[in-house]
This record gives structure tokens, sequence and C-alpha cells, in this order.
């Protein structure tokens, strides 16, 4: 998972390239990925400064992290899968927005590299029927 500094680190990014171009179209995509990591950032520093607030799952391994690890891999692959099944009845400009934040996940250079492989996975199971 990402931490508050990778994800102001992206924001940052995104925040370049925006003062690196002159089109229109661009500047609005860069900022409007700058405004959504700078939001991630702010949540994941939220969580990290209140997660003695929460409601914690009873057995949660904090020392080592892998019972906790293992329990966000199973909730994030249940909710990713709730989404893909979902995908095609979700409105076209939510699909472009959560296709672009997914793609902003990884490493920046590799960035294309992941935004295919998801289009790839995304067009291979585009009329599957749940």
């Amino acid at each position: 998972m990402f931490k508050t500094k990778q994800f102001r680190d992206q924001a940052n990014e995104y925040r370049k390239l925006g003062n690196g171009t002159d089109v229109p179209a661009e500047l609005r995509e860069f900022a409007k990925l700058e405004r959504s990591f700078t939001a991630l950032a702010d949540n994941e520093q939220w969580l990290a400064d209140n997660h003695d607030k929460t409601v914690q799952a009873p057995g949660s391994v904090r020392a080592g992290g892998s019972a906790l690890a293992a329990e966000e891999e199973h909730v994030l692959r249940c909710l990713g899968a709730a989404l893909i099944t979902q995908w095609n009845t979700l409105p076209r400009d939510l699909r472009r927005e959560l296709f672009d934040a997914a793609g902003a996940m990884g490493d920046l250079l590799q960035t294309a590299e992941l935004r295919g492989q998801i289009a790839r996975f995304l067009h291979k199971h585009k009329d599957d029927e749940e």
C-alpha cells in the first residue's frame, strides 16, 4: 500500500507535469490527478494519526503485520472483483477516473505498462456476465 509520502510525491509529479504543458485538456487532467493524490495522502495521514481511535479486527498482528496484510489483501481482492463485475454498469466518466487512478498506482516510469495491463484485462473481461 502507498504511504503518505508516496501519495504526496505522486501529486507533486502531476503538478510538475501540469506545469510543463499548455494543452488545456492535459492541464485539467494533471490538476485532477494531483488533487486525487493529495486527497489520498491526506486520508492516509488521517488514518495514521487516528489509527488508535479506529476499530481493530480481533487477532490482528501489529508487530509483524502479516495477519493485517493478509486481511487487507483479501479485502482489496473482494473490492476489486466486485468493481469488475459492475464495470460495464458504471458511468463512462467514473470508469475513466477509476482506470486513471489504478494506472497511476505504480511507479511513474511503469505507468504506461500498468495501464496497458489494466486495459487488456478490462477488454478481455468486458463481455463477462456475473
